[in-house]
């Protein structure tokens, strides 16, 4: 995150995340105009031009438009754009489901390339988080980005450690 958003008293990172889409994912315009907030925050998400279209605690949706900037050798969309919003994704199911009271670092990341990705796809993030962390905890949030025609491009699977704030 930005030195920006880190230096504002009060707010966690984390929560800024949610607390933005609670103002602005109501509608179309208000979640291209988070998505592009997002981007400003994690300016390497934000290279890809995600749209983030659902954010909930558990579950996030996320879409990208294939263009010819993110296309590999193959004519394909690049495997680390797929990694990028599928972590994304995973990511934001996390984050809406964390206490509070909670930090979170990815520590690994694993993804399957099922077939060719070619035109806008979907990724659909999952994650389960207790509502209490009492000590450094590990977790996985997963991913699967689905192509235009409903058939999975891509699962992914993020590690996290997730640990109390107050904790070094």
């Amino acid at each position: 995150m930005s030195g920006e958003t880190q230096s504002r008293p009060g707010i966690t990172p984390e929560a800024r995340v949610v607390s933005l889409w609670r103002r602005f994912g109501n509608n179309a315009l208000g979640r291209r105009i988070y998505s592009l907030l997002f981007g400003r925050l994690v300016p390497y998400t934000g290279t890809i031009r995600p749209v983030i279209e659902e954010i909930s605690p558990g579950r996030a949706r996320v879409t990208l438009r294939d263009r010819r900037v993110l296309r590999n050798h193959l004519n394909s969309i690049h495997a680390i754009a797929l990694a990028n919003v599928g972590e994304l994704a995973s990511g934001l199911a996390l984050i809406a489901s964390m206490p509070e009271s909670t930090k979170g670092i990815v520590t690994r990341l694993e993804i399957d390339y099922l077939k060719k990705a070619r035109g806008d796809l979907t990724a659909i993030g999952e994650a389960q988080v207790p509502k209490t962390i009492g000590e450094s905890t590990t977790l996985q949030a997963h991913a699967t980005i689905w192509d235009r025609e409903g058939d999975s491009v891509a699962n992914l699977t993020t590690h996290w450690q997730l640990r109390p704030r107050d904790m070094p």
